[in-house]
């Protein structure tokens, strides 16, 4: 049985093992899922897997912090991932916040769910200083799903410009607990999840 890392409402975040391995590299085959990722390549079964492997280092290299599969709460069926972990081992309190949906739970509210409760539980159990996230500049959907999560947009980057809409540049949306912790007492974020 797999580590369930955070539940919600709707869904059940709990960390990824082999069993998942079918339904990643679904997703990452998805063409819609994976253009603002890639420009829409899909993902051969071989970078699927390497992909996976790479999520597995990480809760070793994080304490127990990577990637973590979506499942829907009353079906079981895996609806995609998020990230929550470091960069790096040299800023252990600022975790990187990411999603990959499937497009059959797209509209449905859970990215928003699923980032609203990830920021809450590294502000309030966590002890973390800051969530950051990043998106392409014309990905408005990530945006909103950010700017809802409570992460306010810092600055705009540029692009390797191999994907399409990358002249457009990428995004950086971040809150540290302090700023978190003040919006909610505002009333301006959910601490829902």
């Amino acid at each position: 049985m797999s580590r369930i890392f955070l539940e919600t409402r709707r869904l059940v975040l709990r960390e990824i093992t082999m069993d998942d391995a079918e339904d990643i590299r679904r997703l990452s085959s998805d063409t819609e899922v994976m253009r603002y990722l890639n420009g829409g390549r899909p993902l051969s079964r071989e970078e699927s897997l390497a992909e996976m492997l790479e999520y597995f280092s990480r809760y070793a290299r994080f304490g127990g912090h990577g990637n973590w599969a979506a499942i829907d709460r009353a079906s079981g069926w895996f609806l995609g991932m998020f990230k929550f972990h470091p960069e790096n081992e040299s800023a252990p309190d600022s975790f990187e916040l990411g999603y990959r949906i499937s497009r059959r739970a797209w509209g449905r509210g859970l990215a928003t769910e699923g980032s609203i409760a990830l920021v809450r539980k590294a502000f309030t159990e966590l002890g973390l200083n800051r969530v950051w996230a990043q998106a392409m500049a014309i990905n408005q959907g990530s945006r909103r799903v950010l700017e809802k999560a409570g992460l306010r947009y810092v600055r705009t980057f540029a692009q390797d410009g191999t994907v399409a809409g990358d002249e457009h540049g990428g995004v950086v949306y971040a809150t540290t607990r302090r700023e978190w912790l003040a919006e909610r007492a505002r009333g301006t974020v959910s601490g829902a999840g």
